[in-house]
């Protein structure tokens, strides 16, 4: 799903800012201490090692371990905690260190225009595209450039309301008008998570920001941010507040997050907090779904055994680690997956409803005008 401004990629250091809460990750750089030899005897030397930069969740022992021992492989990994950042990183030329990537979806498509993607030969790929479920078989458009393919679905879920139907009733957020009725004054909470707030009440005012935007749009986007600000209880960036405020009912809803922050709470036995989508209004839709992937990295070397991990991390049993971790759980792509998950889980995950969510939401792609509406966001929030 290609979008215009490729060459506004570097300047967006807040795109994925809804996983600033993750704690203890550091900065950007090869980590050392991170999940380099697991699995390997200790004073045993593998016979290749991988670099691989990667999200929280990515680099478990019980997902690297394995792979580890089984290939006679090391793999470095450097976690990142901004997609954007971590992007800038391997278009400055870091990608000539790593192997392969696992970030939010529009980065690893982006690596394609961006000249340093290896891409994938769908041929080769073939097993694993016919385990996923449907909406994610190639030729998967969202991870595609000039006609082929820049990596694969890792995980992914969805951005509406949070809701504790111990305070509320779903059907209330059929639309977002709560944000904005006097009668929800100070039960709203806003996540100060980059562009994940901003993107669906500018869906809201009947903007699409996933399409260039002229001055009029924009103006419309200020107006919508000013008028939820005013009716805002809180706006936070810690998930643990916004999570404590939902549940002690502090919040009736949390705005901006979606199943990443919900799935979780749900696997402890709140399955009283629900994330839905709102209906599409005046036929835009209001949901946004977002994505990880996993791309390889055209680094000269190009390793056989890091193409060999990609089709490893895609698999039922690895997508099942993945999807359940101690920070977040999430949906998988692998329709194979499924079967591996207790009754719990699926619930959790509200695997019930996903195709919903799915066929009422936006894809989430890196918007052309994010750097206008984040700066907007600051000047509206500074004028709270």
């Amino acid at each position: 799903m290609k979008k215009k401004g490729t060459d506004r990629m570097q300047k967006l250091p807040n795109d994925i800012n809804r996983r600033s809460m993750l704690k203890g990750m550091g900065g950007i750089g090869l980590a050392a201490a991170g999940a380099g030899l697991f699995g390997l005897p200790r004073g045993a030397s593998a016979a290749e090692s991988l670099n691989y930069m990667c999200w929280e969740g990515y680099n478990a022992p019980s997902i690297l371990d394995p792979f580890q021992k089984d290939k006679d492989v090391s793999i470095a990994v450097d976690l990142i905690t901004d997609s954007a950042g971590g992007f800038a990183k391997l278009a400055a030329g870091a990608s000539r260190d790593f192997d392969l990537v696992s970030s939010d979806s529009p980065w690893i498509q982006r690596m394609g225009p961006a000249g340093f993607c290896r891409f994938l030969d769908d041929a080769e790929f073939a097993d694993q595209y016919a385990e996923f479920y449907p909406q994610f078989q190639a030729p998967f458009e969202p991870l595609q450039f000039d006609g082929k393919a820049t990596g694969l679905p890792t995980r992914w879920g969805w951005v509406g309301p949070t809701v504790n139907t111990k305070f509320d009733k779903l059907e209330t957020w059929s639309s977002y008008a709560p944000v904005f009725d006097s009668a929800y004054k100070d039960k709203i909470c806003l996540l100060d998570w980059g562009d994940w707030p901003i993107m669906p009440l500018a869906l809201y005012a009947g903007v699409n920001p996933y399409e260039e935007l002229d001055d009029a749009a924009l103006g419309e986007v200020r107006k919508v941010l000013r008028a939820a600000f005013k009716n805002t209880r809180a706006i936070v960036g810690d998930l643990a507040i916004a999570q404590k405020g939902l549940l002690d009912g502090s919040f009736r809803a949390l705005i901006g997050g979606g199943t990443y922050c919900t799935s979780s709470l749900r696997l402890k036995g709140h399955d009283y907090i629900q994330s839905i989508v709102p209906e599409p209004k005046d036929g835009l839709k209001q949901g946004i779904i977002w994505m990880e992937a996993t791309g390889l990295i055209d680094n000269g070397k190009n390793s056989q055994v890091a193409a060999d991990f990609l089709k490893y991390i895609v698999s039922p049993e690895v997508a099942k680690h993945l999807a359940i971790t101690e920070a977040t759980c999430n949906l998988v792509p692998n329709a194979k997956a499924e079967a591996l998950f207790s009754e719990e889980e699926k619930k959790a995950l509200q695997m019930d409803y996903m195709w919903t969510a799915w066929d009422n939401s936006q894809f989430h792609t890196v918007a052309p005008n994010i750097d206008d509406m984040l700066a907007i966001w600051q000047e509206e929030l500074a004028a709270r």
